[in-house]
């Protein structure tokens, strides 16, 4: 296995877990920013768009040097676009590569991708197998020029690294680690047979959502399953991250004491909320000394929230193309928590349509309603 940052990260593991259609670059160099967890995951890319170079595919791409160590998931089920697009994502310099196989989307699942891959243990080896010798190749000097892709593909790969230089620039050619985010089963818990399989695949590190496929998000997650596989997985010297449920760093700092991962993957407990990464260094501190006894939850007042939130909105704005701010709106939405008549914003705030909108929703709020709450700083909406 390849010594990368994962054996160099701090424990226990406190990381940004991808969701699709919401861990965009924006999104993640938001919660980089205010929160700043251990390690970054992408929300999932389509090998078939990332080969033949659609441009919005690879939106989901872009990202920000704040956000390292950054981690590209890619899904789909054909071997060779997995070898293919292995070396694009070397190429455009992420820190580490993640096969999805447990998105239970039905259109992703029935197409025998994500936890559809679940069904097919061969396949889904055979898929770590091209994906880790594309990156071997990469690191060895193979071209994007050699792979044969489309001049449209390069030609789509080239403009978003001319985007961002620094961040691929006098970077040498290496391999990076590939994991595995995955679930318990498709219909049923199968996680103990199931994680034997993948240790097969040598990853670096295995995610385990606690639920099947069929569940999809409801009931709540098996910490319980977790543990088990996290016992055999560990074994291995794979790292072992659990998700699901975890809705602030007192779940956090009770799911890792009793399920021995090594860490955990935060997914919807960060929206509308990035601080909840700041307690890290104090929860690993409780860890230390086994007592969860001084352990509290960071919260903001309304200036900051107000800050990420006017933030988050420009910098989606910038990014983004004219009449693509209504995806915004679910942003600030979720950031309408915790503070005096939010629900009402928040009814306000899903039909804005750009940033001025936002602005001028935010300095209404400001002008009438922060006399009567105990504030520290001065207001800071420019």
């Amino acid at each position: 296995m390849t010594t990368t940052f994962w054996k160099t990260l701090p424990y226990p593991i406190i990381g940004l877990a991808p969701m699709d259609g919401v861990t965009d670059s924006v999104f993640r160099y938001i919660v980089a920013t205010y929160g700043k967890p251990d390690i970054v995951f992408t929300e999932f890319t389509n090998v078939h768009d990332i080969c033949s170079g659609r441009l919005q595919a690879l939106d989901s791409l872009r990202y920000s040097n704040v956000e390292r160590p950054v981690i590209a998931q890619i899904y789909g089920k054909d071997p060779a676009l997995f070898y293919q697009a292995a070396h694009v994502v070397c190429e455009l310099g992420f820190d580490g590569l993640d096969i999805n196989m447990g998105c239970p989307s039905k259109n992703v699942a029935s197409s025998g991708s994500g936890a559809g891959l679940i069904r097919t243990p061969n396949l889904a080896l055979e898929l770590m197998e091209n994906t880790r010798q594309g990156i071997q190749d990469w690191s060895e000097g193979q071209s994007l020029t050699d792979l044969g892709l489309k001049p449209s593909a390069l030609q789509a790969i080239a403009q978003l690294k001319a985007e961002h230089p620094e961040l691929t620039e006098h970077r040498e050619r290496s391999t990076i680690p590939l994991s595995v985010k995955t679930r318990l089963g498709f219909d049923c818990n199968i996680i103990d047979e199931w994680s034997d399989c993948l240790i097969q695949g040598r990853p670096e590190a295995i995610a385990i959502h606690g639920r099947t496929l069929s569940q999809m998000y409801r009931g709540q997650s098996d910490w319980e399953a977790i543990a088990h596989a996290a016992t055999r997985i560990r074994r291995h010297g794979i790292v072992t991250l659990g998700n699901g449920d975890i809705k602030n760093l007192t779940d956090a700092h009770q799911r890792i004491q009793e399920s021995g991962v090594d860490g955990v993957l935060i997914g919807r407990g960060a929206l509308g909320n990035p601080w909840i990464f700041q307690e890290i260094r104090a929860m690993r501190e409780i860890l230390m000394t086994q007592s969860c006894a001084q352990l509290t939850t960071f919260q903001p007042n309304v200036h900051e929230q107000f800050h990420a939130m006017l933030t988050h909105a420009q910098r989606f704005e910038t990014m983004n193309e004219p009449g693509r701010f209504v995806r915004m709106r679910k942003h600030l939405g979720w950031y309408c928590s915790s503070f005096p008549h939010a629900a009402a914003m928040r009814a306000q705030l899903v039909r804005t349509n750009g940033v001025q909108d936002v602005k001028d929703i935010l300095q209404a709020y400001l002008a009438t309603h922060t006399e009567t709450q105990d504030l520290t700083r001065e207001s800071t909406l420019v």
